[in-house]
């Protein structure tokens, strides 16, 4: 009797072991926004692979310079055990591009997002692609930039409910104005796979433009019928696209 109750605490602590190291294996996925959006707008996927057992980071960017977007989420990489995938949206592609060449990170994930060679800011890095009306909607504020609730439903999300659209425009975080001078570095998508979403229905960041960079990074592109807040509009869509790069990384 003592030694079947033996085997089977032994069999409980084995399987324990097993599936914290399971756990342990699964990459961390390290979210990382773009101007005028928060932590907050990849709820739906945080919640989505947090269901399945992936640890999740989304980080807070402050906005203020490359450089110090850059830092935020490495202090999120360095939080994180083991492998990491970065996801960037907008500007935090600008963001992934360079904290993506920390040895932890397996993958980056663009949605909807700047993709830059080095050198590039987004004024040069957006030459390449059609002009926009994004800047009729910026309001400056104290050497900031904000945008109008005209621009969130007009340029940035404009497939959203109004209060959605609503909400976006309460929890912005704008950008310093000196951010869309800053220069890329060495991209870590040269020695990184990439995925990339093209939303066709872009009003920010021209899918001209999307399509351009996704082509140059020799990225897994996918296309989605989406404004430039495709993770929100388009939730399941870019989920699979994120579940794409994890299981490509095993």
């Amino acid at each position: 009797m003592k030694s079947i109750k033996t085997l089977i605490i032994l069999l409980v602590i084995l399987t324990g072991t097993l599936t914290v190291r399971a756990q342990g294996d699964k990459p961390t996925i390290i979210f990382v926004h773009g101007i005028w959006a928060d932590g907050t707008s990849w709820a739906a996927q945080i919640d989505a692979l947090q269901n399945e057992g992936y640890p999740v980071i989304s980080v807070q960017n402050p906005i203020t310079s490359l450089a110090d977007d850059v830092a935020a989420t490495k202090r999120a990489i360095a939080r994180a055990k083991g492998k990491v995938i970065l996801v960037g949206h907008s500007w935090g592609g600008f963001v992934i591009t360079q904290a993506g060449n920390d040895p932890k990170v397996v993958a980056l994930v663009y949605v909807a997002a700047f993709a830059p060679d080095a050198g590039e800011s987004v004024p040069t890095l957006s030459a390449n692609g059609p002009a926009n009306d994004l800047a009729k909607y910026f309001e400056p504020q104290d050497g900031f930039i904000y945008l109008s609730r005209a621009g969130v439903g007009t340029v940035f999300a404009q497939d959203l409910s109004s209060k959605q659209q609503d909400m976006i425009y309460a929890t912005q975080i704008p950008a310093s104005q000196t951010v869309f001078g800053d220069k890329s570095g060495e991209p870590a998508w040269k020695t990184k796979p990439s995925w990339y979403i093209v939303s066709k229905s872009d009003n920010a960041i021209s899918p001209v433009l999307e399509r351009f960079m996704s082509k140059r990074i020799k990225a897994t592109t996918t296309e989605i019928e989406s404004s430039h807040v495709v993770m929100v509009s388009h939730p399941k869509e870019v989920l699979a696209v994120i579940e794409a790069a994890i299981n490509a990384a095993k």
